[in-house]
């Protein structure tokens, strides 16, 4: 057996697209998910955290805004394997799990089955609905833009993180290091700002890029990638993609397809190997 050494993190979008869901889908994510999810990758994860999703600011829903949760990981093999496919107990995750999310149509003629871990997070984008935003990432950011110092007595942060999948790579690429990355770096309301590529070859994520940016709050944020990107052009990899970048306005790309992030704070709801104690109904 050839179990693969390979530090990398991840993330993972969870959206929330009812309110009438919100209570149900964090049940499942405290009170099963997270011992499931502890009980096969402790000897492995040296970090699992929940960052709870900040309120959707003004035109938000334009970028791809998801509204539950980001997960990330941080791993010391490859999950995706062969070898690590055998499990003693099956991960519980029942497609209503998905309903709630956003990856299934919302209807209740839904059958009820259970899903293992990899299915579900293969689920959305081939059958018009959105995808399961699941990103593998080298363990650090791979470029720094801007910010580089910055410490925790500059401030709290209002951080907007995101990934990216362009209809052309290597015409969206281009744009983004000559176009984008010169716009926010210029931009005074941006106090950091950080990318890396993501890895194609662990789960088959087809999203290209994950980008965080800090803010001091949601209005500099409206302020710079809303007020101040009305008058950007459209690049012509957008233009020659309709489907895919049909937005007039920045970011140009579909919105839960072709862009998807959340707005979080930089604390985490839930460390969860060092934090979890269950789910503690009240008394």
């Amino acid at each position: 057996m050839a179990f693969e050494y390979r530090p990398m993190r991840s993330i993972i979008y969870v959206d929330c697209v009812r309110e009438e869901y919100r209570h149900r889908l964090q049940h499942w994510l405290y009170a099963i998910h997270v011992p499931d999810s502890i009980s096969k990758f402790a000897p492995y994860v040296t970090k699992y955290a929940f960052y709870n999703a900040l309120p959707t600011p003004p035109e938000g829903e334009r970028f791809g805004t998801r509204r539950m949760q980001m997960t990330e990981h941080y791993w010391m093999v490859n999950e995706m394997t062969p070898e690590m496919h055998v499990n003693a107990f099956g991960e519980r995750m029942p497609l209503e799990v998905l309903r709630w999310q956003g990856m299934v149509p919302d209807v209740d003629t839904l059958p009820v089955v259970n899903l293992d871990g990899d299915a579900a997070r293969s689920s959305g984008g081939d059958n018009g609905m959105p995808p399961f935003v699941f990103a593998h990432v080298p363990m650090n950011w791979q470029e720094d833009y801007k910010g580089a110092g910055r410490t925790v007595d500059d401030g709290p942060n209002y951080r907007w993180q995101f990934v990216l999948r362009w209809p052309d790579e290597e015409a969206g690429e281009k744009w983004f290091n000559e176009v984008f990355v010169p716009y926010f770096v210029g931009r005074p309301e941006v106090n950091r700002f950080v990318s890396s590529k993501i890895y194609h070859d662990v789960v088959g994520c087809q999203f290209h890029r994950l980008v965080e940016m800090w803010f001091d709050g949601p209005e500099e944020w409206y302020a710079a990638a809303v007020e101040g990107t009305k008058d950007m052009p459209k690049p012509q990899w957008a233009v020659d993609a309709p489907e895919e970048a049909p937005q007039a306005q920045f970011p140009f790309l579909k919105s839960n397809f072709n862009i998807v992030g959340m707005f979080l704070s930089d604390m985490a709801a839930s460390d969860n190997l060092t934090q979890y104690r269950g789910y503690l109904q009240m008394r």
